[in-house]
């Protein structure tokens, strides 16, 4: 146990410790992918790296929304919701407990609802929100548009270049307004 201790300390530090497990995770990506096309391949590639800025774009909305509820509303802020915006993250919640052979996170409701409902909790609690979002336009008009692009890589679509960079240019401006 002093050793893990005394390991994470030296990592935390930047130090290496043991086994570079970069190069295993490249070549068991590469070996993974190897039977399809090259093509397939980059595209794929170029989209994974788009899906990991969405998830953790997606990811740090909810949390921001669930640390600013909590904090104004209280520790019952999901209560203060709209009963179809509830029932909706309920529903799906428990569609997802009854595939009980599919595993990972069911706990959370806020997980469960919508992209594009994000913003809509936002605009309903507006006055905890204004003072760190420009305006109720410049919110829906980002979250709208990077919906459909969110929509189009979880369902693995390729998107242009272009959209690459608009996805980037609003991700960079919430993460520059909000103070990320």
């Amino acid at each position: 146990m002093m050793f893990e201790s005394e390991a994470t300390r030296f990592q935390n530090a930047g130090i290496q410790i043991g086994a570079d497990s970069s190069n295993a995770e490249e070549q068991l990506l590469a070996e993974a992918l190897s039977p399809f096309g090259v093509n397939r391949r980059n595209n794929a590639l170029e989209m994974a790296r788009l899906y990991a800025v969405i998830n953790c774009f997606e990811n740090e909305i909810r949390d921001f929304i669930r640390e600013t509820l909590s904090e104004e509303v209280g520790v019952d802020w999901w209560d203060k919701l709209t009963p179809k915006m509830k029932r909706h993250a309920e529903s799906r919640q428990e569609t997802a407990i009854k595939d009980s052979w599919l595993e990972g996170e069911k706990s959370d409701l806020l997980g469960f609802i919508n992209f594009g409902m994000l913003a809509a909790i936002m605009i309903e609690h507006w006055e905890y929100f204004s003072n760190l979002i420009p305006s109720q336009h410049w919110l829906k008009q980002r979250m709208e548009e990077l919906e459909k692009s969110r929509n189009f890589i979880a369902h693995n679509r390729m998107l242009l270049p272009s959209e690459f960079q608009r996805i980037y240019m609003y991700i960079s401006d919430w993460n520059r307004v909000i103070g990320l």
